[in-house]
């Protein structure tokens, strides 16, 4: 990674680091870049694990596949809150290429191709993988993990075959009407948190069990609020 980014230095590119792509429109680098950008570029988008911390500098990942009821919301809102943003900075007609797994169940292709919709990108392609010019991308969890490993050698992750993943064209074509405000799926409660017995709540004593739904619920409304969590 570094290496790469040396690279695009040295070819006078601009790197931003930590950028949240759901708050793009409040993160003042973007300040004056309205209606500029030609082309986006979202490899295998990932709302990244659910973590706390119930031992204090411990962090732990929660343990719930992507497709939980419990965490899956957080990867619809990432596709709702992503394309919502982008357009305030992308020109009409501008790309946005999103490379996914056919079959992933974090960000589902139906995520990304109705998150698009509701904002006015038009889908335009879909092509495998393996053909585009940036096949070569290594994956990353996008989270605190990619710290210690990065998942795979390229060719799968979380059981997700290489052939299996594709890479969605939208094209922005403004209406020029104003668009309600973005939707959003909303958190679990507490209570449901609590009633949850599988995951990492699975042969939890009933105070522990407590204490991380207490963290869990925390946490989320900290993100929907638009709060980041690292």
């Amino acid at each position: 990674i570094d290496d790469t980014i040396k690279m695009l230095d040295d070819h006078l590119a601009d790197v931003y680091h930590e950028v949240d792509c759901t708050r793009i429109a409040l993160d003042p680098r973007f300040k004056n870049m309205d209606g500029s950008i030609g082309a986006v570029y979202y490899n295998f988008p990932h709302a990244g694990a659910a973590w706390v911390d119930l031992q204090p500098g411990q962090g732990h990942v929660t343990g719930f596949y992507d497709s939980h009821p419990i965490v899956n919301w957080r990867h619809e809102n990432l596709m709702r809150l992503f394309f919502r943003n982008l357009r305030y900075f992308v020109k009409p007609g501008g790309l946005v290429k999103i490379a996914s797994n056919m079959g992933a169940v974090g960000v589902r292709y139906s995520y990304i191709l109705g998150s698009a919709e509701q904002n006015e990108f038009q889908h335009v392609e879909t092509v495998p993988f393996l053909e585009w010019s940036l096949h070569r991308y290594g994956r990353a969890y996008g989270d605190r993990r990619d710290k210690k490993k990065r998942p795979g050698d390229g060719q799968g992750y979380n059981a997700q075959k290489a052939e299996s993943d594709m890479v969605y064209t939208f094209e922005y074509r403004p209406s020029g009407r104003e668009l309600p405000i973005q939707e959003i799926k909303f958190p679990p409660t507490f209570q449901t948190i609590m009633g949850c017995n599988d995951g990492p709540f699975k042969n939890l004593d009933p105070v522990s069990a407590k204490a991380l739904a207490r963290q869990l619920h925390e946490r989320f409304i900290k993100e929907v609020s638009g709060i980041h969590v690292g």
